[in-house]
């Protein structure tokens, strides 16, 4: 599966935090582009002064794109996925991603609308009990995707992945437990 190909939709954020580490999770998981709908956040975002937590910078390399419609001008052959607590969603631990998507997200304190969700290819969610954060719902999607993919871990991506600041190692001492 091609990770590279994934963009990710949000229905009217408002929270620039959420948005900042949907941003780092993007560039974690290699998604292509966020896109998002209404005003709040760009709103929210010209008055926030907090920390950014798109600590990684991704919003150099992925593009965060103001739209009116999420689905308008999508890649040919990219599939609707909408990730949301409705009944008849399918768990994400049973969910096959498709190769091109959009998942879409609804906002932190609403849902999506009900005729994007009658457009979706698919309806998912995160089996938890009571909901969660915006942006941890979207990392977890996300390292779904990643896991299920076939990827594999290596020292070198350790190396490449890990904090400057981290230079730890698992010695054998370790692995016999």
């Amino acid at each position: 599966m091609d990770l590279s190909q994934v963009i990710i939709g949000l229905t009217n954020p408002k929270s620039p935090t959420n948005v900042g580490g949907i941003m780092r999770a993007a560039g974690c998981y290699n998604a292509t582009e966020v896109r998002y709908t209404g005003q709040r956040y760009q709103y929210a975002a010209a008055h926030y002064t907090q920390y950014d937590t798109d600590t990684q910078s991704a919003r150099e390399r992925i593009p965060l794109i103001a739209v009116n419609q999420l689905l308008d001008d999508l890649p040919p052959d990219t599939k609707i996925v909408c990730v949301e607590l409705v009944e008849g969603a399918i768990a994400l631990p049973d969910f096959e991603h498709p190769a091109q998507a959009i998942y879409i997200f609804g906002p932190e304190d609403g849902t999506i609308a009900q005729q994007v969700i009658n457009q979706a290819d698919a309806v998912v969610y995160v089996p938890t009990t009571g909901c969660m954060n915006l942006a941890a719902t979207v990392n977890v999607l996300l390292y779904d995707r990643m896991a299920k993919s076939g990827i594999k871990g290596s020292d070198a991506l350790i190396r490449a992945s890990r904090d400057t600041n981290n230079r730890v190692k698992v010695t054998s001492a370790n692995t016999s437990r």
